[in-house]
């Protein structure tokens, strides 16, 4: 019960997904680790982009009300990720870029307010 309520506050689907995307496009560059850190490859990049990606994904679920921002800089960082790590072979970007659109589309309900009728007491005041 006490989780249901959490996840209702938070951008949850956008931060699994956007998580998901930055170990897709971290797995690129972590398998071709021979290579990765060798001076003037490219792979390194994406090894950091996707480090950030997935740091955003654990920043969205603790800071909701940022979620906004942080969807913009996830869908950013996913087209860029292209560049350095195949963007995990294409599919890390899309689930980048759909993250990325969710953390932006998310934004806390508003509290529901019962109004009563008004009584007897504040019709003659």
């Amino acid at each position: 019960m006490r989780f249901n309520k959490w996840r209702k506050k938070r951008p949850l689907g956008g931060a699994i997904i956007t998580i998901l995307s930055g170990l897709m496009i971290s797995w690129v560059p972590l398998n071709l680790y021979l290579s990765t850190f060798l001076p003037g490859s490219i792979a390194i990049i994406g090894l950091l982009f996707g480090g950030i990606i997935t740091l955003i994904g654990i920043v969205s679920l603790f800071f909701p009300n940022a979620s906004r921002i942080l969807g913009v800089f996830t869908i950013f960082l996913s087209i860029l990720s292209v560049i350095g790590a195949l963007g995990g072979f294409l599919v890390g970007t899309l689930f980048g870029i759909i993250g990325g659109a969710l953390l932006m589309a998310w934004r806390l309900a508003p509290a529901n307010v019962n109004a009563a009728p008004p009584g007897d007491a504040q019709l003659t005041a």
